[in-house]
């Protein structure tokens, strides 16, 4: 009898179904400096106390994405072990900020599943939960994945496919408590550009490039105990490559979207995202952003801005999203749609 555990298949999963993932994880300074390494963040709030405290917070919390990574990497051995590709997200909510010292485990509950027409494969839909020693959420969101079946024969589930919102309305966005930006440095911050700087349909090019090595990507990739095949075993797939963790091409896109939006200091929401293609070791990211929204918040001096996204491994300058055809265009790695607080 073998002890060792091959993954959830397409039809391992039933509606309805609660899954509390391992392993749960502390998190500590060690980590946030292992984020800081990885990618070039350097938004103020997460990387200084004396600069959170003069906003209104205790100290400087654990990265938004990192909590995301952290959270995302205690599902995949349950939900993508044997992933296709994870296919995208939405309604995503950080509802609590995430501080060192603080145990983080996860828990999903299949809301849709829908077979393809391949029979070899199907699409999983989950609700997933990040909760904190204290079982308090810190976040949610939902995302689909495409996992192989077992068997091809099995029996095919009665299709549902969740009816999910485009986007989370401003009014339920949570804004951390004792959040207050009137005092609020730009200097220190790195730049002077404030909320009503930026102009709805605006588009921010983030100048910067990175290319992704693999030995970074795998050790991120480690650091978040995601366990999926397709980012360490170059015999998973037909084409013999590893590939890049989705979660890292967000990581450093939003890291280069500094340059231009260091003001956007927090994220709150994940509205919706796609991996649009697949990034290998060698592709080089740039990034630009467009002004989607903006919405005030009941919080002094802080402001909402919904922002879109885009990674991409194209020349600098390239502005292309999708073909004539309405398909992403190759050169396209993220769309990512989400909600960010800013000062006023």
């Amino acid at each position: 009898m073998t002890k060792t555990n091959a993954g959830r298949f397409f039809e391992d999963y039933r509606l309805g179904q609660v899954i509390r993932h391992a392993v749960p994880r502390t998190l500590a300074e060690g980590e946030r400096a292992l984020y800081h390494a990885l990618y070039p963040a350097r938004h103020a709030l997460y990387s200084s106390d004396e600069f959170a405290a003069a906003c209104g917070l205790e100290s400087s919390p654990m990265d938004d994405l990192l909590a995301f990574h952290m959270v995302f990497g205690k599902t995949v051995p349950d939900i993508s072990l044997n992933a296709v590709a994870n296919l995208g997200y939405a309604q995503g909510r950080w509802l609590a900020p995430v501080w060192p010292g603080d145990t983080l485990r996860a828990e999903s509950q299949v809301i849709g599943l829908r077979q393809n027409s391949n029979g070899a494969s199907g699409v999983v839909w989950v609700h997933t939960r990040g909760l904190n020693q204290m079982d308090q959420v810190v976040l949610d969101y939902v995302r689909w994945v495409m996992v192989r079946k077992r068997d091809q024969d099995a029996p095919a589930p009665d299709a549902v496919v969740p009816d999910l919102a485009l986007a989370v309305p401003p009014e339920a966005l949570i804004v951390p408590e004792g959040l207050d930006f009137t005092g609020y440095d730009f200097e220190l911050a790195g730049e002077p550009h404030r909320w009503g700087d930026y102009a709805l349909g605006e588009i921010i090019d983030h100048v910067d490039g990175v290319t992704i090595e693999e030995a970074e990507h795998m050790l991120a990739t480690r650091l978040w105990q995601n366990t999926a095949k397709v980012h360490f075993d170059a015999t998973f797939r037909d084409d013999g490559r590893r590939l890049i963790y989705g979660g890292h091409v967000i990581s450093m896109a939003r890291a280069l979207s500094f340059n231009g939006l260091a003001n956007a200091q927090m994220i709150v929401a994940l509205n919706g995202g796609a991996h649009a293609n697949p990034c290998f070791a060698g592709d080089t990211i740039r990034a630009w952003s467009e002004v989607l929204d903006k919405a005030p918040t009941g919080a002094p001096g802080v402001g909402a801005i919904r922002l879109r996204l885009v990674a991409h491994k194209g020349d600098a300058g390239d502005r292309a999203l999708r073909d004539e055809g309405g398909k992403y265009a190759p050169q396209v790695l993220l769309d990512l749609d989400y909600w960010a607080l800013m000062p006023l």
